[in-house]
C-alpha cells in the first residue's frame, strides 16, 4: 500500500468524524436552544389541538420575552418535572383572573373563548375559580377542553413559574392534512 493512499485514507475518516461531530452538536444546540418536536398526549386541548398531534415548539422566542396571553405554551409539570404538560396562557404575571359558571375573566374583562370545548350534556363548562392575582414571574394556564384539563385551577399545576416554560406551540405539523400555523387566541377580541 502506498503512503499516499494511506494519508487519503486517513484524511477521508478524519473529515467524516468532524462532520459527524459538527452535525451532532449543530442538532443539539438547535433542539436545546431553538426548537423542538413535541406530541401531544390526552385531550386536555382539545379541539385545538388532539392526541397524537405532533408540533414544532418554538425555545428560542422565551429567552427574549416572556409568554403572552393565549399562546399555547409548553412546560415542565410542577410537581414532576420530567413531564411535560400543554396549556393555553390566560393571564400573566399582574393579571387578576377569576372563574364564575365556567366563565373566564381576566382583569375583570370577561373572555370570549371560541376555542374551549364544550363537553357538559348542557353544553357548558361549570366552574369557579375565586379571583386572585397571578403573581410575578408565573402564568395561569388552561386547557381548551376545560372539563378534561389538569391546569392552574388545580393545586398540583397552579400558577406555572416562567422557569419552567420550554417554549411556544408553533406548528402543528402531523398528521400532514392538519399542519397549521398555531396562532395565539387572547379571546379579547385581539
Amino acid at each position: 500500500m502506498s503512503k499516499k493512499s494511506e494519508t487519503s485514507w486517513q484524511d477521508s475518516a478524519s473529515d467524516w468524524l468532524v462532520s459527524i461531530i459538527i452535525a451532532v452538536a449543530l442538532a443539539f444546540c438547535i433542539r436545546t436552544f431553538l426548537v423542538e418536536p413535541y406530541m401531544v398526549e390526552g385531550s386536555s386541548m382539545y379541539p385545538t389541538l388532539v392526541n397524537h398531534e405532533r408540533l414544532v415548539v418554538d425555545k428560542l422566542s422565551y429567552f427574549v420575552t416572556d409568554p403572552k396571553k393565549g399562546e399555547i405554551v409548553v412546560f415542565r409539570f410542577p410537581k414532576d418535572q420530567t413531564r411535560d404538560f400543554i396549556k393555553r396562557v390566560i393571564a400573566v404575571g399582574g393579571d387578576t383572573v377569576e372563574m364564575q359558571q365556567g366563565k373566564v375573566f381576566v382583569n375583570g374583562k370577561q373572555l370570549n373563548e371560541t376555542y374551549i370545548y364544550h363537553n357538559d350534556p348542557k353544553g357548558k363548562n361549570i366552574s369557579d375559580y375565586r379571583k386572585v392575582v397571578v403573581p410575578k414571574d408565573t402564568i395561569f394556564v388552561l386547557g381548551d377542553n376545560r372539563n378534561n384539563s389538569e391546569d392552574s385551577r388545580f393545586a398540583d399545576v397552579g400558577f406555572v413559574p416562567l422557569k419552567l416554560v420550554k417554549g411556544r406551540a408553533l406548528v402543528a405539523f402531523w398528521p400532514l392534512d392538519k399542519m397549521r400555523v398555531l396562532k395565539a387566541d387572547t379571546g379579547m377580541g385581539e
